[in-house]
């Protein structure tokens, strides 16, 4: 499975981002997916993740009511719409990807990432 985000980029507090991620290699209805984090000299974290179909998402609190997961399996695409950005937000955002049916911390698949900036 191989993973392509994009859509990050130099925003101001408070705006809004979308991110995107494909997929290729193999359906992402297979997959439960996800958002991780890494801020400069911090340990990656779990931003959100979404099942298979869509049904089930989990945020984490720093994000919750601002950010939303999304899927489109018939895009092989994963969505991250972040809105009310703060200066905390900037970090480079992974996608993940993995077969477990259960929303996890853990993912065998990776992308590359995307640069995320809130100025404030």
């Amino acid at each position: 499975v191989q993973l392509v985000e994009s859509g990050g980029g130099l925003v101001q507090a408070g705006g809004s981002l979308r991110l995107s991620c494909a997929a290729s290699g193999r359906s992402v209805s297979s997959l439960t997916m996800g958002w991780f984090r890494q801020a400069p000299g911090k340990e990656r974290e779990f931003v959100a993740g979404i099942s298979r179909t869509g049904t089930n998402t989990k945020s984490a609190d720093a994000v919750k009511d601002r950010f939303t997961i999304t899927r489109d399996n018939s895009r092989n695409t994963l969505y991250l719409q972040m809105n009310s950005l703060k200066p905390e937000d900037t970090a480079v955002y992974y996608c993940a990807a993995d077969q477990r049916v259960t929303i996890g911390y853990e993912y065998n698949y990776w992308g590359q990432g995307t640069q995320v900036t809130v100025s404030s």
